[in-house]
Formats: C-alpha cells, structure tokens, sequence
C-alpha cells in the first residue's frame, strides 16, 4: 500500500484543503499508515487478498459464486441506528423534530474524542468519490477518510471512486468530507453526525453499511437534500425505473418507498409473460437513491447518483426478483447471510435448500432464528443487472413522467390512487405511513409516518422539506403526475391480497396511461382510484374481498385518516406551509 500523504504531484492550489484535511485528520487519529485510493484493479484485488488474510472477508465457492465473498458483521452492528444519528445545524429549529439534533460544536467535540488515536496500529484510507456519472452537472464528489478496508471495498463498488472522482475534485475545489473509523464497534460509543452547512460527515463504531459507507445515506440524502435545497434540485429515497412499452416509448418513474418495501424489486421488475410477448420491457436506472433538477424543458430530470446495489438480501429469489438474483452471481460482496454446505451464500427466501452456517458462523439451528439476518446484504455493480438501463449514465439524466409513494399498509389504503395535482401529491408524500422493517434497530411492524421515505434521511426541518417541493410548481414547470401505491394491502384473513412483483407492471401501466390521458378512473376525495376494468388483470385471479379491497375507498377510515394527518403536520409547528393544512382541510371537507 502507498504510504504517501497525497497523490503524485497534485496541484498544490486546488488540493490544498483536502490535503490540509488529511493531514489534520491523521494528527487526530494518529493511523500507521496513510493510503490514497485510486480505485484501480490491482488496488482492488490487493484489498481483497488482506482481508481474507485478515479473516474480514471469506471466500465463497468459486464454481457457483466466483469473485464473491462474505463478510460476517458484529451482532450488534447489523442495521442502521437511527437514535444514534444526528443532524447538527446551527439552529435547533433547522433540524427539525424529524432529526435528533446536537450543537455543532458539542457534537464535533463528543466525535473527536471517540477519534482520538483511534487508527493507531491501523490504515488510513481515503477515498475520492463522486455521486452520479462523472461527468454529470447533477453529480456531486467528496471524499472518505476510513480506516475500513470493507468499507473500501464497498464503496469501490457502490460510488465513482478514485482517480477521475479526485480529479473532479480539483478542479471544482469543493467536496463533502467524511471521517469514519470502526473504533471498537461497541454500540455505546456509536454516532453518526452530519453537519451540513459545513458539507461534513463523522462517523464512528460502525461497520453497517448504511453507517460506514458515507456516500450512500449520510451523503446521498442527509447531506445532499440540504444542498438540493439550496441548489434547487431534490435528492430523493427513490429507485428509478423506465417501462418501455410495445410503440417503443420508455416513460421513466421516481418511486419512494421505506427500506426493505420492495424497491430493488420494482426496480427490477420482469414483466409478466403476457407483457412480455407484447413487447413491454422495464429498464433500471437505480433502486435506492435518486436526484432530481428542473431541465431547460420544465420536467423533472433525474439521476441515480450510486453505481451499485446495496441491497437486502432475504426475499430475494427467482420468484420475486430474478434479475436482482441474476446480477449477484458474480463479483459480489454478501454481508451477513448464512452459508450452505458447499460455501454458496443462502437467505430465507432464496431456494428450500437447509444452510450448514448462519450469519454468524454458527451452525445452523432453527432455534436460533433466521439463519441469515433479516437485514442481511449483498454489494454489487448496478452494470450486472440483467435490466440495466442504457441510460444510466447519461450525464442530463433521464426525465421522470411519474413519481410513486408508497409504504407497507395492511389495511385502509387501495392499491393505487393519482393525486389530484402537485399540492396535492405533496401532502401524499408529506403523509406517507408504513410499517417499520428490520433496516433499521427497534420494533418491527409498529405503523409510523415516513414522509416520502426520508424520515430517517432529510437532512433538515421536514417543513421547510415540504415547502421545498411546493417551490417547483411554477410557470414552465411540467411537473410528473403524483400517486401512491399499496402493494401490501391484507384480507381479512391476513394474506396480501394482490401478487405483487412481475404483476405490479399492471399498476404501473395504467399510471402511464393516466400520464398519457388515456386511462380511465373515478375520481374520489382522496385522489383518482382505477376501476377493476381499468387494470390490466388478465392473468390475474383476485378474490371478490381483493377487488373490493383493493379498488374502494373507506370513507369513515379515510376521515380518520387525515384526522390523523392535520394532528402530524400541526407537529412541526408554524413552519408548515399553510398549503398543505388546507390540502389536508379540503380532502377532509369532501370525505364528510
């Protein structure tokens, strides 16, 4: 490993504040030695072959799975921490009561401590990144400084890192800083910080992905949605998927849903076999993150800042995804799973085979529990996805026609309805509920609002969030049509009453029909519900419950609902806009 303090002969102008940084945080950590990432093969390969020396990586069978390894994470650093988690403006009030907040000067000074010495005996990385294709006016870089060689890795698979990300770097002489070390993974001394009108992220104990791997979360959302509003640009928890249908036509759709809701899913989704004799095909341009900025023609113009798949593993299979399936079998970092007795990585959900190793290296014994963590992962490059979009890495991004919500929700809400207008779709996403999953430490299936999917991710007060997305409805502007999908809606004998998976093209292409003004629906307060003739459901057998169910609105419950909506949004206080009290008062109103 390159022990030098900066890469050869860097412009001393331009990196001089990242090489200032560096130095500074080296003086604090006192590592022994320093590595500058350059994202190449054989950096690559050399950190693969130190952590399985190390024992932080394990080979897999190189028959089914070659080039893939596991990593086993501590048992107590398996998800994200949302209590541990901070946002550190300057004002209490800019946080918001969406974030947990801390002093700037009180958090920096409680993290700097934990970082005090903390590498001795460890190497330093640094890694430059970008977010978004290279060479993207809507891309973004910074910079991580590590002591992970996992963490490496993964964002070697997950960002544009190294030697083109450095050199964009220099030339726009501006870069989010991100300080995270392992520490002694204890989870008493775990924070994540973000402090984003210095553009800096500090992390410390954490292994877990969405704690270490700062250009994901930490970046992608907590920091960048405070410099999209500043910048007027949205960076949103959405995949990013284009429909083609039989004419040739792709029409491209931002969808928001919370972790583990099925996401890399959608964003992957294989058309049912009737879709596909007709031509229709679906293309992914990302399964997590998505920023969005006005274009000069007034749409929305988005694009996947990630270059891989961070996804969750459980459920996974050749049911529900075969593409996501398909694109692990190679080249691929699992985190957490359980192993099968020839060394080929299992999860509940993939096959009915009976694992040799859970996730922790044990034995497996039903006793135990899941044999792979419920929040179990797989790392791996978006371009081994068999449904990769040509225009994934187009620099202008591709123009969104419709933006979906959507939760996990057992009862009340249909399979899909269409916001009456912007506002309106605002104060759907603003509302959202869903039952919370295992990515995140705590209870699991308690129902909870998670506007747009951002609850554990805006980077400032949600108010001053939503009256953001009310500032892009303006003259010129040609705004995606808004709805919000249940794909999770349960009968009275608690089964889900629509397939889901391959079949949720049927919803999605009566959203493109809506977008296009030629399918029908019947207007109702709460938005424009399809018909059961207006879906597609050939193939499809529902029951008599499912298409009530699925197709009707409770109005009692409905009224009950947006009781419960005007008692959240009056929880943030005067800084709500007063657009959205009288969105929810006027659906209120039509509901008595």
């Amino acid at each position: 490993m390159n022990a030098a303090i900066a890469p050869s002969n860097p412009s001393p102008s331009s990196l001089e504040a990242l090489n200032d940084w560096v130095q500074s945080v080296a003086g604090l950590t006192r590592p022994d030695r320093i590595h500058w990432c350059d994202g190449s093969d054989a950096e690559y390969a050399a950190l693969l072959k130190q952590m399985q020396a190390d024992g932080t990586l394990l080979p897999l069978n190189a028959d089914t799975h070659p080039g893939s390894w596991l990593h086993r994470s501590h048992p107590d650093d398996v998800a994200r921490v949302e209590h541990l988690t901070f946002v550190c403006h300057e004002n209490e009030e800019d946080a918001g009561p969406n974030n947990h907040w801390m002093a700037p000067a009180e958090a920096h000074a409680k993290i700097d401590a934990l970082f005090d010495g903390c590498m001795r005996g460890r190497t330093m990385y640094v890694i430059p990144y970008c977010m978004g294709p290279i060479d993207s006016p809507l891309a973004r870089c910074g910079v991580e400084i590590t002591d992970s060689p996992y963490v490496v890795a993964n964002m070697r698979i997950m960002t544009r890192m190294g030697a083109d990300a450095l050199a964009r770097i220099e030339r726009e002489e501006s870069f989010v800083r991100g300080l995270h070390s392992i520490g002694e993974l204890d989870p008493e001394r775990r924070y994540i910080m973000h402090f984003p009108e210095e553009l800096t992220i500090k992390s410390y104990g954490s292994g877990y992905g969405g704690n270490a791997l700062l250009g994901k979360k930490c970046h992608a959302l907590r920091i960048a949605s405070h410099q999209a509003r500043n910048e007027g640009w949205l960076a949103e928890h959405m995949l990013i998927v284009g429909i083609e249908n039989p004419q040739g036509e792709v029409h491209y759709i931002a969808a928001a849903f919370p972790s583990a809701c099925g996401k890399t899913n959608l964003a992957m989704l294989i058309p049912p076999e009737s879709y596909r004799e007709r031509g229709w095909k679906v293309w992914t341009v990302g399964d997590d993150i998505c920023w969005m900025r006005p274009g000069a023609d007034g749409r929305l113009y988005a694009i996947n800042p990630e270059a891989g798949y961070f996804g969750v593993a459980p459920g996974t299979g050749a049911n529900s995804n075969p593409n996501a399936l398909a694109s692990i079998q190679r080249d691929t970092i699992f985190t957490n799973v359980a192993t099968t007795a020839d060394n080929q990585p299992w999860w509940e959900g993939l096959d009915d085979r009976v694992p040799a190793k859970d996730w922790q290296g044990r034995d497996y014994k039903a006793d135990n529990g899941p044999a792979a963590h419920p929040n179990s992962r797989f790392t791996v490059s978006a371009k081994q996805c068999p449904s990769y979009s040509p225009h994934a890495e187009a620099a202008q991004g591709v123009p969104i026609s419709a933006i979906v919500f959507g939760g996990r929700r057992a009862s009340l809400v249909p399979l899909v309805f269409e916001a009456r207008d912007w506002t309106h779709g605002v104060l759907v996403g603003a509302s959202m509920g869903s039952e919370t999953t295992a990515a995140a430490t705590g209870q699991v299936g308690v129902m909870r609002r998670d506007p747009m999917a951002m609850k554990p991710f805006c980077g400032y007060n949600f108010a001053d969030y939503f009256a953001h997305w009310l500032s892009f409805d303006k003259p010129g502007a040609k705004l995606p049509k808004v709805f919000h999908v249940n794909w999770f809606r349960k009968g009275d004998g608690g089964k889900f009453l629509w397939p889901g998976f391959g079949d949720n093209l049927r919803v999605l292409e009566w959203m493109i029909g809506r977008v296009k003004g030629e399918a029908g629906a019947v207007d109702t307060p709460i938005g424009a519900l399809p018909a059961v003739a207006d879906l597609n459901l050939d193939g499809v057998e529902l029951s008599d419950e499912a298409k009530e169910k699925l197709f009707a609105m409770d109005r009692q419950g409905w009224r009950e609902e947006l009781v419960s909506i005007g008692r959240y949004l009056e929880d943030y206080g005067t800084r709500m806009p007063r657009t959205l009290h009288a969105e929810q008062a006027r659906i209120l109103q039509g509901l008595s």
